[in-house]
């Protein structure tokens, strides 16, 4: 059952990225996945990135209680490769 769960919050996730992208908004998202891929990252690793930012900001607001922040979540993208949770330069 557990894998069931991981595979339909990847799922979810990863609409919630293409969605985005598709919407362009924010367009940080699209610029992230340009920008990783010309990094030398493959879609799937860029993707799997983004993913990370997604649910840290999901996270955050649901186990911390902070509301959404477009600003944090868009600085978490701009800082990629290094992860929301990830210190120092």
């Amino acid at each position: 059952m557990e894998k069931n769960y991981n595979q339909r919050l990847r799922e979810a996730i990863l609409e919630v990225i293409n969605n985005q992208i598709r919407d362009n908004n924010p367009p940080e998202t699209k610029q992230a996945l340009i920008r990783l891929q010309e990094q030398g990252f493959s879609e799937k690793e860029a993707l799997k990135l983004i993913g990370y930012v997604v649910a840290s900001e999901v996270f955050s607001v649901l186990k911390k209680n902070n509301t959404y922040d477009e600003g944090r979540y868009i600085s978490a993208l701009n800082a990629l490769p290094k992860l929301p949770w990830e210190k120092g330069d």
